[in-house]
């Protein structure tokens, strides 16, 4: 299930933890440094990390929506030049992600073992993202949010494209990521791994009140989530929003009603997969195996064959 003392305790298990209602908690992220162009310290951790092309490595898997905010900012920062990329497979198996060669900078073949690179000590789940720092041989950040930031501002002149965090923007960026996470981001995962009923109702009424409200906001106004300006805030609601028809709907059991059911949500998608470089980080057939082999939720491991999500032209490997 994870590293204790820098060991493999167990198989690997989705459930992180649960609290006394049987709702799902997800766990805190371990490493919190931060890129800065001068190497300076960032809001958290220490300093030393200065930007600099061919330094940095970043491990993802295309299943994950975490992961994918990473992949998306990279991408649309112009930094895959400078920031080097591994996937990982998107089954989850009993040592939980798996490199389906060994991995070119650290030669590992779980991602667990990049962990224990960084602290031979380290107890807690192996996840991603991961931005390793190949010159001190450890891990920068395991903390997406706080890596698309690094993406879009910590990189100095080596960066292009959008600003996704403009100073006169944050205030509404913030107030919807910390309305958003909770309800949706985060409610189609307690949904999925609640252990009562209870805690299964209450995130599903979450999802849905947000989907709802989303919903009405951008069939009034629009084209983004703070209007005419493409923020993080809608690479973090476009993870959930491309992954929910084809895993959360049935997986999760989040399933009063399909983003295809949802005009404006549905219009917004494919707004976010038009972009330059966004489609080329999504694989709906990553995405399909990837949630279908937890065990915990479907034992025979059986991925479907539909939904038909043709006309979003992410089909493919």
């Amino acid at each position: 299930m994870m590293l204790v003392d820098g060991k493999w305790a167990s198989d690997w298990q989705p459930i992180q933890a649960s609290d006394a209602k049987g709702a799902f908690v997800r766990q805190t992220s371990g490493f919190r440094n931060w890129i800065t162009p001068d190497g300076s310290a960032g809001p958290t951790g220490m300093a030393g990390f200065k930007a600099e092309a061919g330094r940095y490595h970043l491990y993802v898997a295309l299943i994950c929506p975490w992961a994918s905010r990473t992949l998306i900012a990279r991408k649309l920062k112009g930094l895959e030049h400078v920031v080097s990329l591994s996937i990982v497979e998107p089954e989850l198996g009993d040592q939980g992600w798996r490199f389906a060669s060994p991995d070119p900078v650290n030669g590992a073949h779980y991602l667990h073992e990049i962990y224990t690179k960084a602290d031979p000590h380290i107890s807690g789940r192996a996840t991603v993202p991961v931005l390793w720092d190949k010159k001190t041989s450890t891990i920068v950040s395991n903390e997406s949010a706080e890596i698309v930031r690094m993406f879009n501002s910590g990189f100095g002149a080596l960066a292009s494209g959008p600003d996704l965090y403009p100073q006169t923007l944050r205030a509404r960026i913030d107030a919807l990521n910390e309305r958003i996470y909770p309800r949706l981001n985060n409610g189609v995962y307690r949904a999925g791994f609640a252990t009562t009923q209870l805690a299964y109702e209450d995130a599903f009424r979450d999802v849905f009140t947000e989907l709802d409200t989303l919903e009405a906001e951008l069939a009034a106004a629009g084209p983004w989530l703070v209007g005419q300006t493409f923020t993080e805030a809608d690479i973090r609601l476009f993870v959930t929003l491309i992954r929910f028809d084809a895993a959360y709907f049935g997986l999760f059991k989040t399933n009063l009603r399909r983003i295809a059911d949802y005009p404006a949500l549905s219009a917004y998608l494919l707004r976010v997969l038009n972009l330059p470089g966004v489609r080329e980080t999504v694989s709906i057939a990553h995405i399909k195996r990837g949630y279908y082999s937890i065990r915990k939720l479907n034992p025979n491991g059986i991925v479907p064959v539909g939904p038909d999500l043709s006309g979003l032209d992410v089909v493919g490997e």
